[in-house]
């Protein structure tokens, strides 16, 4: 009985005393899926539903889920969170919900975000209800958990079919899915995040211009991208980890590359690198220095995490716009390399 937190030694229910741990931040990642028709799929992208917007509605309501979650669940501690973002996806015949839980303090996050991806989806569930009384919320899970003794966290590597399933029939039919997505990972996609690394852009003081414009040159270029993702400065590791959570083909990170005590981006990166690609950051330095001398301040690395490229480029939007240039005729052949489809030396 003693190895769960959550019990004494006589077996009764009790809630954990963390008065001795150390206040750190503390992120969790959650996510889940409403699985539903094409018919209600289309209605929801389309804001063509009877009730009222239905995305907006339902993240409200898992916001407010996540902070109340010490009311709904008895143990749980109360929190103060200093952030909750929840995030919809779209499959042919799910809606997914990803929701991340943000605290400074003595315990984790782990239960607001699931409650806020729980609560999301059950007011999902009660807008569509009109026109799919049959739809299901399934796979409310832990994805992964920053903060703590324990450090980094990340839900082991496992099938789809393995956290879907209500009855058998159903478990087939989500199978059959489940491959078909994967031939569609496999079939060349290519997936980017964008990653900013500012304080003032995290805490609300100011406005990232950088973030989206990388991520519409990305989605220009055919890419499916994710982000901006915004953490300050001295979490940017921690950001990281979460762009690299999902083995994206490219990971683009703007901010904190110059000489300030605060700029950490360069070390995060190569904590994280497999091997380096000087090359890249080196062109990105000479494209940018060609019209601004300080560009050569720029400490930014790039190279490859497993099978992702990593590329830092500086906060502003010319350092921004230059680092495109630089990019923009290296990244085909570059992710066809990383991908094992060519091996040109360029002699």
């Amino acid at each position: 009985m003693s190895e769960l937190s959550h019990v004494d030694q006589e077996g009764r229910a009790r809630m954990v005393d963390v008065s001795a741990k150390s206040d750190t931040t503390r992120i969790a990642v959650a996510a889940g899926e409403l699985r539903t028709t094409a018919e209600v799929i289309a209605l929801v992208r389309a804001d063509d539903m009877p009730k009222a917007d239905v995305l907006a509605t339902a993240r409200i309501a898992g916001i407010a889920g996540a902070k109340k979650t010490s009311e709904l669940i008895p143990l749980c501690h109360q929190l103060a969170l200093s952030s909750v973002k929840i995030e919809f996806g779209f499959t042919d015949t799910a809606i997914t919900i990803e929701a991340s839980a943000k605290t400074k303090g003595p315990t984790g996050v782990e239960m607001e975000a699931l409650t806020a991806v729980a609560v999301a989806g059950l007011t999902l569930h009660d807008m569509v209800k009109a026109v799919d009384p049959a739809a299901t919320l399934n796979a409310v899970r832990l994805l992964t958990k920053e903060g703590g003794k324990h450090g980094h966290w990340e839900r082991p590597e496992m099938p789809e079919t393995a956290v879907q399933s209500l009855d058998n029939d159903t478990a087939a039919t989500e199978s059959t899915e489940d491959a078909a997505a994967v031939d569609i990972s496999d079939s060349g996609e290519r997936s980017a995040v964008v990653l900013v690394a500012s304080t003032g852009a995290a805490v609300g003081t100011r406005v990232d211009t950088t973030g989206p414009v990388l991520a519409q040159w990305l989605a220009e270029l055919g890419f499916s991208v994710r982000g901006p993702l915004v953490y300050a400065d001295a979490e940017i590791d921690i950001g990281l980890a979460d762009a690299l959570r999902f083995e994206p083909s490219l990971v683009i990170s703007t901010g904190g590359t110059g000489a300030s005590p605060t700029d950490a981006t360069p070390e995060a990166t190569l904590a994280v690198l497999d091997r380096q690609l000087p090359g890249v950051a080196e062109a990105i330095r000479h494209r940018g220095t060609a019209k601004f001398p300080l560009a050569a301040l720029s400490r930014g690395v790039a190279g490859l995490a497993g099978r992702s490229v990593i590329v830092n480029l500086p906060g502003s939007p010319g350092g921004v716009k230059d680092g495109m240039a630089a990019l923009e005729p290296l990244l085909d052949h570059l992710l066809a390399q990383v991908a094992g489809g060519g091996s040109h030396d360029n002699k």
